[in-house]
């Protein structure tokens, strides 16, 4: 869907049942905007919401509603979607900012279960996270459709050449018939000079030499034939011979390819539906769970007082009373599904439980995708092959036809040759009995005229097929330039392919390792002297081979109170060390895949294990990089934030 980006100065939120949320209409401004308040007061639900208008599918409705709605507006854009839910299956529907939010999803909308966030504290394969959004099976598609196009430029070059190579022959040709042509035309004119000298005009004589003039034409209009045939006999060998050696080349290359049951690749594609029909039922599960774990979150931030607001509403309750009450962990609810008072920490235990089931079912579609990515790129593989002997089928039975169509004309052309002979053969005996009779001096000279004639018209037809075939070598050179044009181009898109997703990850890596130093260096941790990426090579099974794949690999260097230099591991991270670790990452896929020219939004959502000062600085620092940043925030750390920031506290 084509789109323009919105104003950069204000864009207009309108929100209806999504999350917690009912009823909101809210303004973000450019540059960073912080919410700031309590939990469960609906930050996470406008994120959410901003989300889905963007096209991702990661928000919840609420939980007593079926339909929900979020409009975004910018000057005369507009982009809304609605969210259904119909017999407890969610659907989204609309008009929304990007067709695939991918690239957003994984690098721009940092929630607390991004996965480019999580992936470092879960240890998930870093690699395979930034390369996702990319094709790589298209590229390699992509890839061999070049090489199939320069090998073919490659051979009519080559051709070129060989043609080339024949030129200067053929013009030494040329020039040596030139001059055979120009001797015997200077003596044909002293023949008819002489014819000219002698005044006879005997009618036998005319008739004598017209008889034998006309046995001559027909002479050597059957020997030019004869000569046309057998150039054309030759020129058919010559082609036989090099299809006969193309069939075998393509022969040898039919033999490596084996044809990929059609079987095998119903097979998969049965696979990954049944694949795809689980993780839909799990995203289901899932959208399901955390609507229910929101609500009850909300439920118990909305129906539990805190100790301070008991005590005002108290003021002579005894010190034991209030102590009493800060320290129980028992306080009791009305339960909002049978009506009953239950305990809060029943409530927590069960939240928990939910949690686990929905971390469970989340690494459960992980597991599923991922079977679905290997069996997809083994059905590419099975298809890129099948298509390969499919083609190469079809060139041997093409080379197969001409081979027959050619041997057949050739056969006809050797018919022809044959024919020809024997009229040649009845011509010279006809022509040697006209030579044989004793004629007079002038009959002589006009039988050395004719036969000098009868030379010049076959040596002016060898001179015209010698012009004619330099002429048409020299048309096929003019091509040469358009060639190598064209595989200078191919070349240039080759290398760009093949370097395409090595670049990617190389630009990955330096911005992750130059972000990780500039935010180590402004946050302050103490002890943590360096995190960085290394580029790595892992020997991994894909179907029945072993490749080798690059990985990205996360180390930690610290260093003790005394200045040693140690290497750490990741799992020693502390939570505030792993959020940022994970927002640095998130922040190299955003800017290597370049997704703020995709969507100008970039959202931040749970960061408060990361400390007020330091939160400021990363804000700030993050601020550069969208046109809207919007953080979601406690009020003791949107404190620590720049005044000139706008605040949305009421959502």
């Amino acid at each position: 869907m084509s789109h323009t980006r919105p104003d950069q100065q204000a864009t207009q939120i309108e929100i209806t049942n999504i999350g917690g949320i009912d009823q909101s209409s809210l303004t973000l401004h450019s540059g960073v905007n912080v919410l700031a308040g309590k939990n469960a007061t609906n930050r996470t639900s406008f994120l959410q919401a901003l989300m889905a208008v963007c096209g991702s599918e990661q928000a919840t409705l609420k939980a007593d509603a079926d339909q929900g709605q979020v409009t975004l507006s910018s000057g005369d854009q507009q982009y809304t979607r609605t969210i259904s839910r119909r017999n407890g299956v969610v659907s989204y529907d609309g008009e929304p900012y990007l067709d695939d939010p991918i690239l957003a999803d994984l690098f721009a909308f940092l929630l607390e279960d991004n996965e480019a966030r999580q992936a470092v504290a879960r240890g998930d394969n870093l690699r395979e996270i930034l390369m996702r959004p990319v094709d790589t099976a298209a590229i390699e598609r992509e890839i061999e459709e070049r090489q199939s196009e320069r090998e073919e430029i490659d051979t009519q070059l080559q051709r070129l050449d060989s043609l080339e190579e024949q030129l200067p022959t053929l013009e030494a040709d040329r020039d040596a018939l030139e001059d055979e042509i120009a001797e015997k035309k200077s003596e044909l004119a002293a023949k008819n000079s002489q014819i000219e000298s002698l005044d006879t005009t005997v009618d036998e004589t005319r008739e004598q030499k017209d008889a034998y003039e006309s046995k001559l034409d027909a002479l050597s209009q059957a020997r030019q034939e004869r000569q046309r045939i057998e150039r054309r006999i030759d020129s058919e060998r010559e082609s036989i011979e090099s299809l006969r050696t193309d069939r075998n080349e393509i022969a040898e290359q039919v033999a490596e390819y084996d044809a990929v049951p059609e079987s095998r690749i119903s097979e998969i594609d049965g696979e990954v539906q049944h694949l795809r029909g689980q993780i839909q039922q799990i995203n289901s599960t899932v959208s399901d769970l955390q609507s229910v774990i929101q609500f009850n979150e909300e439920f118990l931030a909305e129906d539990q007082p805190s100790s301070l607001q008991t005590l005002d509403d108290d003021p002579e309750s005894s010190g034991s009373e209030i102590t009493e009450q800060l320290v129980s962990d028992s306080t009791e609810v009305t339960c909002w599904t049978c009506g009953s008072n239950v305990e809060t920490t029943q409530i927590d235990s069960t939240l928990d439980e939910l949690r686990a089931i929905r971390n469970d079912k989340m690494d459960q579609r992980q597991t599923f995708q991922d079977q679905v990515d290997e069996l997809e790129a083994e059905k590419s593989s099975l298809e890129q092959a099948q298509q390969t002997h499919d083609r190469l089928q079809q060139q041997l039975a093409d080379v197969e036809r001409e081979i027959d169509d050619r041997t057949a004309k050739l056969d006809g052309l050797e018919a022809q040759q044959a024919d020809i002979q024997t009229r040649i053969d009845t011509l010279e005996s006809e022509v040697d009995a006209f030579e044989n009779v004793e004629q007079s001096e002038i009959l002589d000279l006009q039988k050395e005229t004719s036969r000098i004639e009868v030379e010049i018209e076959q040596l002016t037809a060898d001179l015209e097929s010698i012009e004619a075939e330099i002429s048409d070598i020299e048309s096929q050179l003019d091509d040469r330039d358009h060639l190598e044009a064209q595989r200078e181009q191919l070349s240039s898109e080759l290398a760009g392919l093949r370097t395409k997703i090595e670049d990617l990850q190389t630009d990955a890596v330096d911005e992750f390792n130059s972000h990780m130093d500039s935010l180590l260096d402004r946050l302050g941790y103490d002890n943590l002297e360096r995190i960085w990426i290394e580029r790595t090579e892992k020997e991994v099974r894909e179907g029945r081979r072993k490749i080798s794949k690059d990985q990205f690999e996360l180390h930690v260097v610290r260093s003790t109170d005394s200045g040693t230099v140690y290497e750490d591991v990741v799992d020693h991270l502390s939570e505030s060390e792993r959020e940022l670790t994970g927002l640095v990452f998130a922040l190299a896929g955003y800017l290597v895949h370049e997704v703020y020219d995709h969507v100008p939004f970039m959202l931040l959502d749970s960061v408060e294990a990361i400390d007020a000062d330091r939160i400021a600085r990363l804000v700030d620092y993050l601020g550069g990089y969208s046109d809207y940043l919007v953080v979601a925030l406690l009020e003791e750390d949107a404190r620590a934030l720049d005044d000139s920031y706008p605040r949305i506290e009421s959502i």
